[in-house]
């Protein structure tokens, strides 16, 4: 802890010091952000991807309006993608609105291709021809079989003046080598930070840092004024439900602003003093929002000083666990639309998801956002094989429901009582006889021929039913992938699908 403290002040003292040149003589700066998918892990409750947005939102209201900053992000869009390399925002004076709703935006998927992104940034910079600063946020290692540390070196002998600041989150002493040596090989500074409150302990000193004025010549001693008494601290309250649901938004609310950058958290009950999990700067309001931790049990609101992190007013929240329930088809072709519903949305962040049976706790493959709704739609796999429809928490990346689907080949045979049996091929303008065995006690069953595309009760032709289980139809004259579909008209379900093929 004691190196960590010690690298966090040289980061703080070094990052203050370059910044503040930076702002004397527009020099470029470009942040390089780690949105490989490991950023969804999480330090102390709380993601890493959270814990950086925070980082940067906070580190550019402290930064002045006149240095030209960059954003390059990397792993953010494609998953396998050593080539996902963006620049989001080019080197410019400083828009902070612009700049924290771009970080906000970003959705970690992907790879960690470190030293392509760090030679992005130096061109963006021209580092060839400038002096330029790049500051590294990341937490892995280098995944696309390439030398951040070989490249490091060869910026710094071919650049201007070509700086690397690395800030590195909850990495192993190997890693911790591997991006040590980007800083040490331009003459920056490498900070390991293990968790949020030491991440944001380097960033407090380096606004401090930042504050600072240049030196002026010592003025001469003034008469001192007689000492004024300093006003008490008003009474403080906070103020928030008596329960919340795991991973939902609630509301809080407080009587006074002692600080603008003092803290409203909700931590475990009994943490000590200064415990510091999901939270939200005061500013100059009385009221915001914030997420219920993952995990249900008895908690504290708490009003938390940014000067001591001293609490000043506390209130019991009890976070309950929902009861959220996922329904999918059971059954669906490769490929092809999946329809989900589940019974409430606890937070529109959360995640509905398909990943492969028994994959870990927080994996995502193809996803949506719940939204405000409590049904949507996925592409099922391409794979055959049995899956997971999952509805996950935002917050702490919980899996809270979850429903099987079974993911067959594209032209199988989907049944469900029908009984249905077709020829799997037809040319076109052909007659085919349909057969079937089975049905339901609807007054309105129905044999309907359509394209494999449309919709469950959309269709080409359609027939009724009869007490003969037979039926002929006349297939299209247009080549292609068609269903012949069993369906429920009055109980509005499909009872059995066969696919044809027109060739």
């Amino acid at each position: 802890m004691k190196r960590i403290r010690t690298n966090l002040t040289r980061l703080s003292l070094t990052l203050g010091i370059a910044l503040a040149a930076n702002t004397a003589t527009a020099e470029d700066v470009v942040i390089v952000y780690d949105a490989s998918g490991s950023m969804w892990g999480q330090i102390d409750g709380t993601s890493k991807v959270e814990i950086a947005r925070e980082v940067l939102g906070d580190l550019v209201q402290g930064w002045s309006e006149g240095t030209n900053l960059g954003l390059v992000a990397y792993g953010h869009r494609s998953q396998g993608d050593c080539a996902d390399i963006e620049t989001l925002i080019a080197p410019a004076p400083l828009d902070r609105p612009s700049f924290v709703n771009a970080v906000n935006a970003i959705m970690p998927v992907g790879k960690t291709p470190i030293t392509a992104a760090v030679q992005h940034a130096a061109d963006l910079l021209a580092y060839r021809d400038n002096p330029a600063t790049v500051i590294l946020i990341s937490d892995g290692v280098e995944t696309c079989n390439a030398d951040p540390c070989a490249l490091a070196a060869q910026l710094a002998r071919q650049g201007v003046k070509f700086t690397a600041h690395v800030v590195g989150f909850d990495l192993e002493d190997a890693a911790q080598a591997s991006l040590a040596c980007i800083a040490e090989n331009t003459g920056g500074v490498f900070v390991p930070a293990g968790n949020a409150a030491e991440l944001q302990n380097a960033l407090n000193q380096v606004q401090s840092v930042m504050d600072l004025q240049p030196a002026a010549p010592e003025p001469q001693p003034e008469p001192q004024p007689e000492p004024v008494a300093q006003p008490a601290v008003p009474e403080m309250t906070v103020t928030g439900p008596a329960q919340a649901i795991t991973g939902a938004v609630f509301d809080v609310s407080w009587s006074s602003v002692i600080n603008p950058r003092d803290f409203i958290t909700i931590v475990p009950a009994g943490s000590d003093d200064g415990t510091r999990n999901n939270h939200l700067r005061v500013q100059d309001a009385s009221s915001g929002t914030l997420v219920a931790p993952a995990e249900p049990g008895l908690y504290e609101l708490r009003y938390l000083l940014e000067e001591g992190a001293r609490t000043l007013a506390t209130a019991s929240i009890e976070v309950m666990a929902p009861e959220v329930g996922i329904s999918g088809p059971g059954i669906v072709r490769a490929g092809t639309v999946v329809d989900i519903s589940w019974s409430d949305t606890i937070n529109p962040r959360d995640i509905v998801t398909i990943v492969p049976a028994g994959s870990i706790e927080g994996t995502r493959e193809v996803h949506l956002r719940a939204g405000d709704g409590t049904q949507g739609r996925l592409i099922g796999p391409d794979q055959t094989g049995f899956y997971e429809i999952r509805y996950i928490l935002e917050m702490g990346g919980r899996t809270l429901a979850m429903t099987t689907l079974e993911v067959v080949a594209a032209d199988a045979p989907l049944d469900d009582g029908a009984g249905l049996s077709v020829p799997e091929t037809a040319a076109p303008g052909q007659r085919i006889t349909v057969t079937w065995t089975g049905g339901s006690d609807s007054v309105d069953q129905r044999i309907a021929l359509a394209r494999a595309d449309q919709p469950d009760f959309s269709w080409v032709t359609v027939q009724k039913t009869g007490p003969e289980k037979v039926m002929e139809l006349v297939m299209p004259q247009e080549a292609g992938t068609y269903e012949v579909r069993y369906l429920d008209i009055s109980g509005q379900a499909v009872l059995g699908r066969s696919v044809v093929k027109v060739q």
